[in-house]
């Protein structure tokens, strides 16, 4: 997952948000309860500053000047819960994002791969695509994509409808052409698409194997037994709590030996199940489960 960019604010308005204060924290967390038994979604765990900053950002590009106005909107218009679900969903991403990742995951995590008759992978917050594709590629290089199944999922249904378009920006393709190679890409990338004016089109057989689903790692439970899953950059921006929840989510998930992937200011060190995994490549954050 990654950042949404910022909101424009209307003229007049100012970019900053009030000093943070106990009046601020009430109506924070009066809004994030009304978003939960409203529309579901559970944002109350999340890091606080960074989900102060989003939730101003919505106030003001709503044109409003309290939370408690935006609390009010929302409740009674969807279109501003799903803006405001765009600002809380983090979408900054790149293909082959962190290419010495990729390299680790060629050399340490597909030979494991070649083992088993058939894998499922898990793309937790899989944003708008980006890495699936990059994961497909790889595995379609390394000739084990016919024997895998990709779970690409996120809490967004916006972000997922652009993972399954498979367009991204034509001018991103020289940082993600020069990302491809440095992690270990095999083959010209400009085979992967077909430009169209500004957008690149990526063939529809990269996703041929891959089930795009939303899927709430606050509050959903595990669907399916897992060979690999990935969830780069995304508990970043969960709390201490919020984060052993999902560490115990992804660890009930994932067969004995399978793998699991983290961004890097991730770790599962201080996790509930840190015994539970041996260190594939601990600089680029991949574990094996043993436990």
């Amino acid at each position: 997952m990654a950042s949404v960019g910022a909101s424009r604010e209307p003229a007049g308005t100012s970019k900053h948000p009030p000093a943070h204060g106990d009046l601020e924290d009430i109506e924070l967390s009066l809004l994030l309860e009304g978003v939960f038994r409203q529309y579901g979604f559970d944002f109350r765990e999340y890091a606080p500053a960074s989900l102060r900053r989003r939730v101003w950002r919505r106030v003001f590009a709503e044109g409003l000047q309290t939370i408690s106005a935006l609390q009010d909107k929302l409740l009674h218009d969807p279109a501003c819960m799903e803006r405001l679900l765009l600002d809380l969903s983090i979408n900054v991403t790149a293909m082959f994002r962190d290419p010495a990742f990729y390299l680790a995951f060629r050399e340490k995590v597909v030979p494991i791969l070649r083992t088993y008759p058939f894998t499922r992978i898990w793309v937790a917050g899989c944003s708008t695509g980006e890495e699936v594709y990059s994961l497909a590629i790889l595995l379609e290089e390394e000739q084990v994509y016919d024997r895998a199944r990709i779970y690409a999922t996120d809490i967004n249904e916006s972000v997922l409808d652009r993972a399954r378009s498979g367009v991204f920006p034509l001018d991103k393709m020289r940082e993600y052409t020069q990302n491809y190679i440095k992690g270990g890409g095999t083959r010209a990338f400009s085979e992967y698409y077909l430009a169209k004016y500004d957008g690149a089109q990526f063939q529809r057989s990269l996703i041929e194997n891959v089930v795009f689903a939303q899927h709430n790692l606050v509050s959903d439970h595990s669907f399916n037994e897992f060979n690999v899953i990935i969830c780069r950059n995304v508990m970043i921006y969960f709390d201490r709590t919020l984060q052993e929840r999902v560490h115990r989510l992804f660890f009930d998930s994932l067969v004995t030996f399978g793998v699991l992937g983290l961004g890097h200011k991730e770790s599962i060190r201080f996790s509930p199940h840190e015994a539970g995994y041996e260190e594939l490549d601990p600089s680029e954050k991949l574990y094996r489960k043993v436990g």
